[in-house]
């Protein structure tokens, strides 16, 4: 397990405030007032606290235990994902809960407290999830059980995407240009040296897999890269500057893209820069996706939006759940397709909304 404990310097506020719209904190402020919401600006706060000095209690930097909660399917959660025949979705303060027909959850423990932001899955048993703090938790079993595979609190990098390419080689991306990858089943994380990708320190929001088995990421001010290794990269132009949060591939070598104020823009080949911005007519951001049966796509994001893009481009709107014991918006950020339709993930835990 990692735990280097090299402090990084505060960011500027403005740039915080940037990438809070997008990365998934949880305060006790964000539990009182409405999750999702708050939990994106707990990220300005969680970016700008104290580096900790050489003073800092050694007992504060160590990991803790998730607790059992309850309703813990029914509280903030942010990612999704099949593992086999059952689901897996994480969230708030380390929660995994695990259901095997979407309806009824089972939390299991973890061995950290701290959000976790993103999860993905090799096969039926192995798989990987991430978080605040650096985290990376590992699973044989298909989420019944993790382990610790990184941890750096004094970092102040939370990681925000993880991309399984099998049950030994991962790729993690996060904050401030972190990039991570393994290639002994997690054993041993090391620092991806790709400095067209990482010179400026943006945020690195997302990592996938094209078709063609080409890596690509999306992140902050329009930040695209591929790669056919995931040692050298390629920087890419889209026209959008505004922050990226999430990407699905489309057809054999091309990708769609989607971030701030309903921005999605797509492409038959990433390679070639010939980019369609879509008319999503919404401002809602959009947070996460996923690939549907039909050949379409859903987006889910703020406010509950929840967008479906037909194989040719047509966008329809569908509603995400309102839940009355919330304060908040229902903000939407995890999605998969399941049964015909889709499972959300977001600030009032997972559901099955009807898509009229």
């Amino acid at each position: 397990m990692n735990t280097n404990m090299n402090p990084l310097a505060p960011r500027s506020g403005e740039r915080v405030a940037s990438a809070a719209s997008r990365v998934r904190g949880a305060s006790a402020a964000s539990r009182v007032r409405g999750a999702f919401a708050l939990a994106c600006l707990s990220f300005a706060a969680y970016a700008q606290e104290p580096e900790q000095g050489p003073a800092a209690n050694p007992e504060d930097l160590k990991p803790r235990p998730a607790e059992m909660a309850p309703l813990a399917a029914r509280t903030l959660l942010l990612g999704i994902a099949a593992a086999g025949d059952h689901i897996v979705a994480i969230g708030d303060r380390g929660i995994v809960v695990t259901s095997p027909d979407g309806t009824t959850w089972t939390q299991v423990q973890t061995p950290v407290h701290v959000t976790l932001t993103a999860l993905s899955f090799a096969d039926a048993n192995s798989g990987w999830a991430v978080g605040h703090d650096s985290a990376i938790l590992h699973t044989a079993d298909g989420g019944k059980t993790w382990a610790l595979q990184n941890y750096a609190p004094v970092d102040h990098k939370p990681l925000l995407s993880v991309l399984a390419l099998d049950g030994q080689r991962a790729l993690a991306t996060g904050a401030y240009g972190m990039f991570l990858a393994t290639s002994d089943g997690g054993a041993h994380w090391a620092a991806v040296n790709a400095p067209t990708m990482l010179d400026d320190g943006l945020h690195l929001n997302a990592v996938i897999k094209l078709n063609d088995g080409t890596l690509f990421i999306a992140g902050e001010t329009g930040l695209l890269g591929v790669s056919s290794d995931g040692k050298d990269w390629k920087r890419l132009k889209l026209p959008y500057d505004g922050s990226l949060f999430g990407a699905l591939p489309r057809g054999n070598k091309g990708a769609i893209v989607f971030g701030l104020r309903g921005n999605v823009f797509t492409t038959d080949d990433v390679r070639a820069g010939k980019w369609t911005r879509v008319d999503t007519q919404t401002t809602q951001s959009m947070f996460g996706g996923t690939l549907l049966p039909d050949g379409g796509m859903a987006l889910v994001g703020a406010d509950g939006e929840i967008l479906l893009i037909d194989a040719a481009g047509g966008v329809r709107k569908a509603r995400g759940p309102k839940d009355t014991r919330s304060l908040g918006s229902g903000t939407l950020s995890g999605v998969m397709a399941w049964k015909g339709g889709v499972l959300v993930a977001g600030e009032t835990g997972v559901s099955q909304p009807a898509l009229k």
